[in-house]
């Protein structure tokens, strides 16, 4: 029998460096300023591998991770667009459509997606499987960076539209500045803890500042 342990912490505008292991953040409620903010070093990118673990009752649109520079506010977003049923990755204010997902709701689900400057193609996993690589552009992520979990930016760290903020629960957020080979993410999907952690972005290492309502809690555990 799993549960989830209520050992809650609530914090705001503080940044902090965690180890996350075992963790999940929890974005409660609706609004348009909850959000987990992360400030990576690298300002420059020409191959992006970005996967998490979230888990929601949404029905509506909402963003899964978004990065903004100074110039292009959807410089790498992953987003669910409810009406058309597709999960979209954003790449330079470019973007892919996936649809005939099984992206279901109550459930933990594992994505990532890899994108290569070299060839512009982009793909997206979904709980261990890969689908179909596509081309979307093929210039440099550039830019002073800024990532947020539980809102999409509409503006460089900010202009939050409530209607596409993230509900639920959220964790293993891990990004890195190549594109991990199919067996690593294999091995992240599965939940196979010698998968090799995010270079620019490390759950075990989050670098982090929590901004309104969000939680963290232990992710779960077993009873015997």
């Amino acid at each position: 029998m799993k549960f989830f342990i209520c050992l809650v912490t609530l914090l705001s505008n503080a940044a902090a460096v965690q180890d996350l292991s075992g963790k999940m953040f929890i974005f409660p409620e609706e609004t348009n300023t909850a959000h987990v903010k992360l400030m990576p070093s690298q300002d420059s990118l020409s191959a992006v591998t970005v996967c998490h673990r979230s888990f929601t009752d949404l029905t509506r649109d909402h963003a899964l991770f978004s990065l903004a520079t100074p110039t292009k506010q959807n410089e790498f977003l992953t987003f669910w667009n409810a009406k058309k049923q597709t999960m979209e990755p954003h790449i330079r204010n470019a973007k892919a459509h996936y649809g005939g997902l099984d992206y279901g709701v109550n459930k933990w689900n594992s994505i990532c997606t890899t994108w290569d400057s070299s060839s512009g193609l982009v793909q997206l996993w979904l709980n261990g499987e890969p689908l179909t690589k596509k081309y979307i552009v093929n210039s440099a992520l550039s830019g002073k960076p800024i990532i947020t979990l539980g809102q999409e930016q509409d503006s460089h760290g900010g202009n939050f539209d409530p209607e596409q903020s993230f509900l639920g629960m959220m964790s293993d957020v891990h990004m890195w500045d190549y594109v991990l080979s199919p067996c690593e993410i294999l091995k992240y999907m599965t939940g196979n803890k010698n998968y090799t952690p995010g270079n620019v972005v490390n759950w075990a290492a989050l670098d982090f500042q929590l901004n309104g309502r969000v939680l963290i809690e232990h992710k779960e555990m077993s009873c015997k």
